[in-house]
């Protein structure tokens, strides 16, 4: 699955390329027109919370409206679309959606080298990542909003 995330679903936006998933998101006052025709022409899913938006785009291209909240937006992505949210974790860049290859040590800072990794970077615009306490954090949201975590009543998915 393709996503293109309207300007209201930036956060949103970030967090289905930490899922993994290839997602564009649009930039500030992108044109309804723009965004319908580039949802076709790259047979992507618009995600969005303008209803006017959805109608627009009824016959058109897919699309979801989506609620307010994003643990509400996460839940809906997971049962209408079936998002796995731990399919492939980190393996896109946040920031510019490019896939993310393995990183040379070197340009991992020093601190961080002595994590499992695995430690990958962007061939786009350079940013480089690596397992540390914000990834672990990320990844605990990510599980929080999966699958597993739903099944479990506590709400801690199965490890």
């Amino acid at each position: 699955m393709r996503f293109l995330c309207d300007e209201m679903l930036i956060r949103l936006g970030r967090w289905l390329r930490a899922a993994g998933y290839d997602t564009l998101i649009a930039g500030p006052a992108a044109a309804d027109a723009l965004l319908l025709a580039k949802a076709a022409e790259d047979a992507r899913i618009l995600l969005t919370r303008d209803r006017a938006l959805v109608q627009r785009a009824k016959g058109r291209v897919q699309s979801l409206l989506l609620p307010d909240r994003i643990a509400d937006q996460a839940q809906l992505l997971r049962q209408q679309l079936a998002v796995d949210w731990l399919d492939l974790p980190f393996t896109r860049c946040l920031m510019d959606n490019t896939p993310l290859e393995q990183s040379d040590m070197e340009l991992v800072p020093e601190a961080a080298r002595g994590l499992p990794g695995p430690f990958r970077k962007c061939p786009r615009c350079g940013r480089v990542y690596w397992p540390g306490s914000h990834v672990r954090r990320m990844m605990a949201q990510l599980e929080s909003w999966s699958d597993r975590a739903a099944a479990h009543p506590s709400g801690q998915g199965a490890r």
